[in-house]
Protein backbone atom coordinates (compact mmCIF):
# COMPACT_ATOMS: atom_id res chain seq x y z
CA UNK A 1 0.00 0.00 0.00
CA UNK A 2 2.51 2.26 1.06
CA UNK A 3 5.08 1.73 -1.94
CA UNK A 4 1.82 2.07 -4.26
CA UNK A 5 0.92 5.54 -2.72
CA UNK A 6 4.47 6.16 -2.73
CA UNK A 7 4.73 5.28 -6.45
CA UNK A 8 1.35 7.38 -7.33
CA UNK A 9 2.92 10.63 -5.59
CA UNK A 10 5.98 10.33 -7.50
CA UNK A 11 4.06 10.33 -10.94
CA UNK A 12 2.00 13.55 -9.67
CA UNK A 13 5.13 15.08 -9.00
CA UNK A 14 6.41 14.43 -12.69
CA UNK A 15 3.25 15.03 -14.01
CA UNK A 16 3.10 18.23 -11.87
CA UNK A 17 6.14 19.47 -12.73
CA UNK A 18 6.08 19.28 -16.39
CA UNK A 19 1.80 20.98 -16.47
CA UNK A 20 4.03 23.60 -14.34
CA UNK A 21 6.54 24.47 -16.73
CA UNK A 22 4.52 24.15 -19.92
CA UNK A 23 2.20 26.97 -18.35
CA UNK A 24 5.58 29.03 -17.21
CA UNK A 25 6.58 28.47 -21.09
CA UNK A 26 3.23 29.48 -22.38
CA UNK A 27 2.96 32.53 -20.18
CA UNK A 28 6.23 33.68 -21.00
CA UNK A 29 5.51 33.43 -24.65
CA UNK A 30 2.35 34.82 -24.66
CA UNK A 31 4.33 38.32 -22.85
CA UNK A 32 6.73 37.89 -25.56
CA UNK A 33 4.63 38.04 -27.91
CA UNK A 34 2.38 40.57 -26.81
CA UNK A 35 5.49 42.92 -26.30
CA UNK A 36 6.80 42.17 -29.06
CA UNK A 37 3.03 43.18 -30.95
CA UNK A 38 3.29 46.24 -28.76
CA UNK A 39 6.51 47.52 -29.90
CA UNK A 40 5.75 46.92 -33.44
CA UNK A 41 2.70 48.63 -33.61
CA UNK A 42 4.20 51.25 -31.59
CA UNK A 43 6.73 52.13 -33.80
CA UNK A 44 4.23 51.76 -36.96
CA UNK A 45 2.05 54.55 -35.17
CA UNK A 46 5.24 56.71 -34.46
CA UNK A 47 6.11 56.76 -37.70
CA UNK A 48 3.02 58.40 -39.18
CA UNK A 49 3.76 61.39 -36.55
CA UNK A 50 5.72 64.71 -37.22
CA UNK A 51 7.74 64.88 -34.52
CA UNK A 52 9.87 68.52 -33.28
CA UNK A 53 13.29 66.77 -32.69
CA UNK A 54 13.64 68.93 -29.87
CA UNK A 55 10.53 67.19 -27.96
CA UNK A 56 11.00 65.93 -24.79
CA UNK A 57 8.30 62.73 -26.10
CA UNK A 58 10.48 62.58 -29.18
CA UNK A 59 13.42 61.97 -26.89
CA UNK A 60 12.06 59.45 -24.73
CA UNK A 61 10.71 57.52 -27.97
CA UNK A 62 14.00 57.36 -29.64
CA UNK A 63 15.41 56.33 -26.73
CA UNK A 64 13.33 53.29 -26.25
CA UNK A 65 13.65 52.59 -29.77
CA UNK A 66 16.57 49.90 -29.60
CA UNK A 67 17.05 46.23 -29.39
CA UNK A 68 18.77 46.41 -26.05
CA UNK A 69 15.81 48.66 -24.84
CA UNK A 70 13.45 45.85 -25.40
CA UNK A 71 15.66 43.03 -23.91
CA UNK A 72 15.52 45.17 -20.84
CA UNK A 73 11.97 45.31 -20.74
CA UNK A 74 11.24 41.47 -21.45
CA UNK A 75 13.64 40.71 -18.59
CA UNK A 76 11.87 42.36 -16.25
CA UNK A 77 8.93 40.55 -17.53
CA UNK A 78 10.33 37.32 -17.29
CA UNK A 79 11.75 38.11 -13.78
CA UNK A 80 7.70 39.33 -12.74
CA UNK A 81 6.42 36.01 -14.17
CA UNK A 82 8.87 33.99 -12.79
CA UNK A 83 8.19 35.99 -9.33
CA UNK A 84 4.38 34.93 -9.93
CA UNK A 85 4.99 31.24 -10.67
CA UNK A 86 7.08 30.90 -7.99
CA UNK A 87 4.93 32.68 -5.26
CA UNK A 88 2.00 30.51 -6.68
CA UNK A 89 4.38 27.22 -6.05
CA UNK A 90 5.24 28.39 -2.74
CA UNK A 91 1.88 29.10 -1.97
CA UNK A 92 0.76 25.15 -3.10
CA UNK A 93 3.71 24.19 -0.76
CA UNK A 94 2.42 26.08 1.98
CA UNK A 95 -1.91 24.62 1.48
CA UNK A 96 -0.02 20.95 1.43
CA UNK A 97 2.11 21.28 4.53
CA UNK A 98 -0.99 22.54 6.22
CA UNK A 99 -3.40 19.89 4.75
CA UNK A 100 -0.45 16.97 6.21
CA UNK A 101 -0.85 18.72 9.95
CA UNK A 102 -4.88 18.06 9.61
CA UNK A 103 -4.22 14.81 8.51
CA UNK A 104 -3.08 13.38 11.88
CA UNK A 105 -6.12 16.09 13.78
CA UNK A 106 -9.26 14.07 15.03
CA UNK A 107 -11.18 15.84 13.46
CA UNK A 108 -13.41 13.77 10.12
CA UNK A 109 -13.56 16.86 7.48
CA UNK A 110 -12.61 16.20 4.28
CA UNK A 111 -8.67 18.09 2.86
CA UNK A 112 -9.18 20.48 0.38
CA UNK A 113 -6.71 21.51 -1.93
CA UNK A 114 -6.80 23.87 -5.19
CA UNK A 115 -7.80 22.32 -8.34
CA UNK A 116 -4.44 21.82 -9.55
CA UNK A 117 -3.73 19.62 -6.20
CA UNK A 118 -6.76 17.33 -7.20
CA UNK A 119 -4.87 14.06 -7.39
CA UNK A 120 -3.18 15.20 -3.95
CA UNK A 121 -5.99 15.70 -2.33
CA UNK A 122 -7.41 12.71 -3.27
CA UNK A 123 -4.24 10.74 -1.72
CA UNK A 124 -4.25 12.81 0.99
CA UNK A 125 -7.80 11.86 2.00
CA UNK A 126 -7.40 8.18 1.04
CA UNK A 127 -4.15 8.68 3.53
CA UNK A 128 -6.49 10.25 6.81
CA UNK A 129 -9.11 7.29 6.24
CA UNK A 130 -6.72 4.75 6.37
CA UNK A 131 -5.10 6.08 9.16
CA UNK A 132 -8.56 6.80 10.77
CA UNK A 133 -9.78 2.72 9.92
CA UNK A 134 -6.27 1.54 11.22
CA UNK A 135 -6.72 3.63 14.45
CA UNK A 136 -10.25 2.23 15.28
CA UNK A 137 -8.90 -1.21 14.55
CA UNK A 138 -6.02 -0.50 16.47
CA UNK A 139 -8.67 0.54 19.41
CA UNK A 140 -10.91 -1.72 19.01
CA UNK A 141 -8.38 -5.11 19.22
CA UNK A 142 -6.99 -2.94 22.08
CA UNK A 143 -10.44 -3.17 23.79
CA UNK A 144 -10.74 -6.78 22.79
CA UNK A 145 -7.16 -7.60 24.15
CA UNK A 146 -8.73 -5.80 27.53
CA UNK A 147 -11.98 -7.64 27.79
CA UNK A 148 -10.21 -11.00 26.80
CA UNK A 149 -7.50 -10.06 29.91
CA UNK A 150 -10.48 -9.11 32.19
CA UNK A 151 -12.22 -12.39 31.76
CA UNK A 152 -9.11 -14.61 31.40
CA UNK A 153 -8.69 -13.27 35.53
CA UNK A 154 -12.30 -13.99 36.09
CA UNK A 155 -12.20 -17.46 34.76
CA UNK A 156 -8.91 -18.35 36.55
CA UNK A 157 -11.06 -18.65 39.82
CA UNK A 158 -13.38 -21.06 39.05
CA UNK A 159 -11.53 -23.99 37.98
CA UNK A 160 -8.98 -23.36 40.38
CA UNK A 161 -11.16 -23.29 43.22
CA UNK A 162 -12.91 -26.66 42.01
CA UNK A 163 -9.39 -28.09 41.92
CA UNK A 164 -8.28 -26.85 45.58
CA UNK A 165 -12.03 -27.73 46.47
CA UNK A 166 -11.98 -31.34 45.59
CA UNK A 167 -8.59 -32.14 46.61
CA UNK A 168 -9.60 -30.91 49.72
CA UNK A 169 -12.24 -33.20 49.37
CA UNK A 170 -10.01 -36.29 49.23
CA UNK A 171 -7.30 -35.22 52.03
CA UNK A 172 -9.88 -35.12 54.46
CA UNK A 173 -12.50 -37.67 53.83
CA UNK A 174 -10.06 -40.63 54.26
CA UNK A 175 -13.28 -43.03 53.70
CA UNK A 176 -14.29 -41.72 50.76
CA UNK A 177 -15.08 -45.01 48.02
CA UNK A 178 -12.75 -45.50 45.46
CA UNK A 179 -15.38 -44.70 42.55
CA UNK A 180 -16.07 -41.59 44.22
CA UNK A 181 -11.99 -41.02 44.81
CA UNK A 182 -11.58 -41.49 40.81
CA UNK A 183 -14.55 -39.30 40.25
CA UNK A 184 -12.79 -36.18 41.80
CA UNK A 185 -9.57 -36.93 40.61
CA UNK A 186 -11.19 -36.90 37.01
CA UNK A 187 -13.36 -33.91 38.15
CA UNK A 188 -9.64 -32.41 38.90
CA UNK A 189 -8.04 -33.32 36.37
CA UNK A 190 -10.48 -31.46 33.57
CA UNK A 191 -10.26 -28.36 35.90
CA UNK A 192 -6.61 -28.25 36.07
CA UNK A 193 -6.36 -29.05 32.28
CA UNK A 194 -8.80 -25.98 31.80
CA UNK A 195 -6.74 -24.17 34.26
CA UNK A 196 -3.55 -24.69 31.82
CA UNK A 197 -5.27 -23.97 28.24
CA UNK A 198 -6.06 -20.04 30.23
CA UNK A 199 -2.62 -19.44 31.38
CA UNK A 200 -1.40 -20.29 28.03
CA UNK A 201 -4.11 -18.00 26.80
CA UNK A 202 -2.21 -15.76 28.54
CA UNK A 203 1.20 -16.54 27.43
CA UNK A 204 0.15 -16.21 23.99
CA UNK A 205 -0.63 -12.50 24.40
CA UNK A 206 1.94 -12.08 25.66
CA UNK A 207 4.26 -13.16 23.02
CA UNK A 208 2.42 -12.14 20.04
CA UNK A 209 2.93 -8.45 21.87
CA UNK A 210 6.63 -8.62 22.37
CA UNK A 211 7.81 -11.42 19.49
CA UNK A 212 8.82 -10.15 16.15
CA UNK A 213 8.20 -13.48 14.37
CA UNK A 214 11.46 -13.69 11.99
CA UNK A 215 11.76 -16.48 9.50
CA UNK A 216 14.15 -19.43 9.68
CA UNK A 217 13.78 -21.04 6.24
CA UNK A 218 14.52 -25.09 5.55
CA UNK A 219 13.91 -27.32 3.13
CA UNK A 220 10.82 -29.99 4.05
CA UNK A 221 9.26 -32.61 2.46
CA UNK A 222 5.53 -31.34 2.78
CA UNK A 223 3.77 -34.90 3.03
CA UNK A 224 5.54 -36.37 6.17
CA UNK A 225 5.15 -33.19 7.62
CA UNK A 226 1.59 -32.91 7.43
CA UNK A 227 1.02 -36.77 7.81
CA UNK A 228 2.60 -35.99 11.30
CA UNK A 229 0.86 -33.34 12.34
CA UNK A 230 -2.73 -34.84 11.31
CA UNK A 231 -1.45 -37.81 13.58
CA UNK A 232 -0.48 -36.10 16.64
CA UNK A 233 -4.27 -34.73 16.72
CA UNK A 234 -5.26 -38.26 16.60
CA UNK A 235 -6.42 -38.02 20.05
CA UNK A 236 -8.49 -35.16 19.50
CA UNK A 237 -10.21 -36.36 16.95
CA UNK A 238 -11.41 -39.56 18.59
CA UNK A 239 -12.68 -37.77 21.65
CA UNK A 240 -14.44 -35.64 18.95
CA UNK A 241 -15.43 -38.48 16.96
CA UNK A 242 -14.22 -37.13 14.00
CA UNK A 243 -12.38 -38.41 10.84
CA UNK A 244 -9.12 -36.51 9.23
CA UNK A 245 -9.10 -37.06 5.33
CA UNK A 246 -5.23 -36.18 4.10
CA UNK A 247 -4.76 -36.03 0.05
CA UNK A 248 -1.80 -34.79 -1.31
CA UNK A 249 -1.46 -34.80 -4.90
CA UNK A 250 2.05 -35.54 -5.54
CA UNK A 251 5.58 -35.81 -3.64
CA UNK A 252 6.37 -31.95 -2.52
CA UNK A 253 9.45 -30.33 -1.23
CA UNK A 254 9.18 -26.88 -0.17
CA UNK A 255 11.26 -23.88 1.76
CA UNK A 256 9.77 -22.48 4.59
CA UNK A 257 10.11 -21.88 8.25
CA UNK A 258 8.94 -25.41 9.35
CA UNK A 259 8.57 -24.16 13.18
CA UNK A 260 6.06 -21.65 12.23
CA UNK A 261 4.51 -22.84 9.87
CA UNK A 262 3.57 -25.96 11.83
CA UNK A 263 2.44 -23.28 14.04
CA UNK A 264 -0.19 -22.52 11.28
CA UNK A 265 -1.22 -25.76 10.73
CA UNK A 266 -1.67 -26.53 13.82
CA UNK A 267 -3.99 -23.34 14.62
CA UNK A 268 -6.16 -24.61 11.06
CA UNK A 269 -6.80 -27.68 12.23
CA UNK A 270 -7.58 -26.93 16.12
CA UNK A 271 -9.72 -24.33 15.17
CA UNK A 272 -11.27 -27.16 12.53
CA UNK A 273 -11.90 -29.53 15.36
CA UNK A 274 -12.98 -27.29 17.81
CA UNK A 275 -15.90 -26.03 15.48
CA UNK A 276 -16.84 -29.14 13.32
CA UNK A 277 -19.85 -31.10 14.11
CA UNK A 278 -19.22 -34.67 15.86
CA UNK A 279 -18.85 -37.54 13.75
CA UNK A 280 -17.86 -35.52 10.73
CA UNK A 281 -15.09 -35.33 8.46
CA UNK A 282 -12.35 -33.27 8.24
CA UNK A 283 -10.81 -32.98 4.60
CA UNK A 284 -7.08 -31.38 4.18
CA UNK A 285 -6.19 -31.75 0.60
CA UNK A 286 -2.34 -30.50 -0.51
CA UNK A 287 -2.16 -29.19 -4.38
CA UNK A 288 1.02 -28.37 -6.20
CA UNK A 289 0.51 -25.76 -8.65
CA UNK A 290 2.84 -24.38 -10.99
CA UNK A 291 4.40 -21.43 -8.68
CA UNK A 292 2.90 -22.45 -5.49
CA UNK A 293 1.43 -24.99 -2.82
CA UNK A 294 -2.07 -24.99 -2.14
CA UNK A 295 -3.41 -26.16 0.96
CA UNK A 296 -7.11 -26.38 1.84
CA UNK A 297 -8.80 -27.11 5.40
CA UNK A 298 -12.07 -28.09 5.53
CA UNK A 299 -14.63 -28.85 8.05
CA UNK A 300 -18.61 -29.28 8.55
CA UNK A 301 -19.82 -26.86 11.23
CA UNK A 302 -22.30 -24.00 11.52
CA UNK A 303 -21.69 -21.45 8.94
CA UNK A 304 -19.74 -18.50 9.83
CA UNK A 305 -21.81 -15.56 9.27
CA UNK A 306 -20.33 -12.94 7.06
CA UNK A 307 -19.65 -10.06 8.75
CA UNK A 308 -17.85 -12.53 11.18
CA UNK A 309 -16.12 -13.96 8.52
CA UNK A 310 -14.86 -10.55 7.19
CA UNK A 311 -13.03 -10.12 10.88
CA UNK A 312 -11.92 -13.71 11.49
CA UNK A 313 -7.76 -13.06 11.14
CA UNK A 314 -7.99 -10.19 13.42
CA UNK A 315 -6.39 -9.93 16.70
CA UNK A 316 -8.03 -10.98 19.74
CA UNK A 317 -10.95 -11.65 17.60
CA UNK A 318 -12.93 -14.54 18.94
CA UNK A 319 -15.98 -16.31 16.91
CA UNK A 320 -17.41 -17.70 20.20
CA UNK A 321 -17.32 -14.73 22.39
CA UNK A 322 -19.13 -17.43 25.46
CA UNK A 323 -16.23 -17.79 27.92
CA UNK A 324 -17.73 -21.11 29.21
CA UNK A 325 -17.00 -22.70 25.81
CA UNK A 326 -13.10 -24.15 25.54
CA UNK A 327 -13.83 -23.47 21.27
CA UNK A 328 -12.67 -19.73 21.29
CA UNK A 329 -8.85 -19.20 22.50
CA UNK A 330 -7.26 -15.59 23.08
CA UNK A 331 -8.34 -15.09 19.53
CA UNK A 332 -5.00 -14.85 18.42
CA UNK A 333 -4.71 -18.35 16.40
CA UNK A 334 -5.53 -17.14 13.01
CA UNK A 335 -4.59 -13.97 13.10
CA UNK A 336 -0.58 -14.96 13.87
CA UNK A 337 -1.36 -17.80 11.17
CA UNK A 338 -2.05 -14.76 8.99
CA UNK A 339 1.28 -13.13 9.70
CA UNK A 340 3.06 -16.34 9.35
CA UNK A 341 1.71 -17.01 6.11
CA UNK A 342 2.09 -13.19 4.38
CA UNK A 343 6.48 -13.24 5.89
CA UNK A 344 6.55 -15.76 3.58
CA UNK A 345 4.50 -14.01 0.78
CA UNK A 346 1.83 -16.39 0.67
CA UNK A 347 -2.29 -15.29 1.44
CA UNK A 348 -4.31 -17.35 3.68
CA UNK A 349 -8.50 -17.00 2.56
CA UNK A 350 -11.58 -18.25 4.43
CA UNK A 351 -14.71 -19.14 3.16
CA UNK A 352 -17.88 -20.37 4.94
CA UNK A 353 -21.19 -21.23 3.62
CA UNK A 354 -24.05 -24.19 3.51
CA UNK A 355 -22.19 -25.22 6.97
CA UNK A 356 -19.05 -26.07 4.81
CA UNK A 357 -15.90 -23.97 6.74
CA UNK A 358 -12.72 -24.01 4.34
CA UNK A 359 -9.56 -22.36 4.74
CA UNK A 360 -7.40 -21.86 1.98
CA UNK A 361 -3.52 -21.25 2.23
CA UNK A 362 -1.38 -20.46 -0.62
CA UNK A 363 2.26 -20.68 -0.13
CA UNK A 364 4.70 -19.62 -3.05
CA UNK A 365 7.33 -22.04 -4.50
CA UNK A 366 10.51 -19.96 -4.22
CA UNK A 367 10.97 -18.13 -0.98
Amino acid sequence: MAIKLNNRLKNFKRRFSIRFLINFITAVGIYTIALLAVYFVGREICSVIIWQSDSVLYRLLKLTDSVVFLIFIWSIGFIILFIIYWVKVIGYLEKIIQATETIYTSKDELIELPAELNEVEKQMNEIRFNLRKNERAAREAEQRKNDLVIYLAHDLKTPLTSVIGYLTLLRDEQQISEELRMKYLSISLDKAERLEDLINEFFEITRFNLTNLTLDISRVNLNRMMEQITYEFKPMFEEKHLKCSLKITSDINIRFDVNKMQRVFDNLIRNAINYSFENSTIEISVTQLEDSVQLSFHNQGNTIPKEKLNRIFEQFYRLDTSRTTKTGGAGLGLAIAKEIIELHKGTISAFSENEITRFEVMIPNSL
